[in-house]
């Protein structure tokens, strides 16, 4: 092993989380605080709880009281704060402690998670609309948008249930809300709240209704029955 090499080695890796390099300004804070982090985990990583302020400035480049002003910036803007430890010894000494910077960055990923659940609300709920409109072959009225609003805001109806009814009110030529409610509303009754369920159920009532029909004597055939009544109690 060469010299490089040797010293290489024996500096040793700061670890970092990538999420916190992607968000950091996300959170408050600043590229140069960030720097000062890197510094603080480089020392805090090698056993030094409390990195000495006048060689991190070393390290950087910088002015010592730049330093110093970055490090109460971070404190104050509730980034890090210090803490007392006790260590193996059971001697106790102050230490940086960036729990609150994992906080916010938590709370950041909690955020996300919502907004990427109201956009794709959103998109599903604009996806429900424009397969209306397509279908029905005009724009919806505003009293039509609420009621689909409510479909699935007050309902509940999954927009994947909602398109299937849109589907069987095509097949069936009835270009109309109400003949789609009617159809939800079955599926209610019957506690079908999801397309897959929808498709069990048919496929089980599939073998009734396909069954070469008797006929009867003195009469015609016995009629074709719709696999979901719209009109059951």
């Amino acid at each position: 092993m060469d010299e490089f090499t040797q010293r290489y080695v024996a500096a040793g890796q700061t670890s970092l989380a990538n999420y916190l390099l992607d968000h950091f300004r996300e959170v408050g804070m600043t590229t140069d605080q960030l720097l000062i982090y890197l510094q603080l985990r480089r020392y805090m990583d090698r056993g030094t709880s409390l990195p000495d302020a006048d060689e991190i400035a070393v390290h950087l480049g910088w002015d010592k009281q730049r330093v110093y002003q970055l490090l109460h910036e971070m404190i104050s803007h509730k980034l890090m704060t210090i803490t007392t430890v006790t260590d193996s010894q059971g001697q106790k000494q102050d230490a940086y402690d960036f729990r609150l910077l994992t906080e916010r960055l938590s709370q950041l990923a909690v955020q996300e998670t919502h907004q990427e659940v109201k956009q794709t609300a959103t998109n599903e709920r604009s996806t429900v609309f424009n397969a209306i409109e397509t279908e029905f072959g005009r724009p919806l009225s505003p009293l039509e948008m609420e009621s689909i609003s409510q479909w699935l805001d007050q309902d509940h109806y999954k927009p994947e249930l909602i398109q299937l009814a849109l589907k069987e009110a095509v097949l069936s030529q009835a270009y109309s809300l109400k003949y789609m409610d009617r159809i939800l509303l079955s599926w209610e009754k019957k506690h079908l709240t999801t397309a897959v369920q929808v498709q069990k159920e048919r496929e089980r009532q599939e073998p009734r209704h396909t069954a070469k029909p008797t006929a009867q004597p003195g009469g015609s055939d016995i009629p074709d029955v719709p696999i979901f009544k719209l009109t059951d109690d």
